[in-house]
């Protein structure tokens, strides 16, 4: 019995999002906690370059949360009950190799019967995925593979 829905591959996205999300703000708030606790203490060369590290290492958790909300703002524009004829967003599109849910790039869903690859459309097999319908052959990673279907 295949328990697999596009339902399904979208809540493990948006969990992936979610978590995400929730991780970064984690460590964002233990860096502040780290800058506050910095700044009571020692002062001079050791404590400008202390607070520098801790500011660098917030900005790039700043930038993960940006792109982390960029993944949820395309998760948003997703319809999961959408059944459409070509691949696009929101679509999952099963090979004669493997089975790709074109969304963001979450990794890989796997269950016991399969395991489906989620997938951003900006991703090389995303963008060649992109537009082609049921029966249509793409090249990639040099094997060809036949569109089996799209749900």
């Amino acid at each position: 019995m295949n328990t697999v829905s596009k339902k399904v591959l979208f809540d493990f996205c948006k969990a992936y999002v979610e978590d995400r999300i929730v991780r970064i703000e984690g460590h964002i708030q233990g860096l502040q906690e780290a800058l506050r606790s910095e700044t009571k203490s020692s002062a001079g060369d050791k404590h400008e370059t202390g607070r520098a590290m801790v500011q660098l290492e917030r900005e790039k958790l700043g930038q993960q949360l940006a792109e982390a909300e960029k993944m949820q703002q395309v998760l948003a524009k997703v319809l999961p009950e959408q059944r459409l004829l070509k691949a696009g967003l929101g679509s999952w599109v099963k090979t004669s190799k493997d089975h790709y849910y074109l969304a963001i790039s979450a990794g890989a869903y796997k269950n016991t019967e399969e395991t489906t690859y989620c997938v951003s459309m900006a991703t090389p097999i995303g963008r060649l995925l992109l537009g082609k319908s049921k029966g249509e052959a793409i090249v990639f990673n040099g094997t060809t593979t036949t569109i089996t279907e799209i749900l």
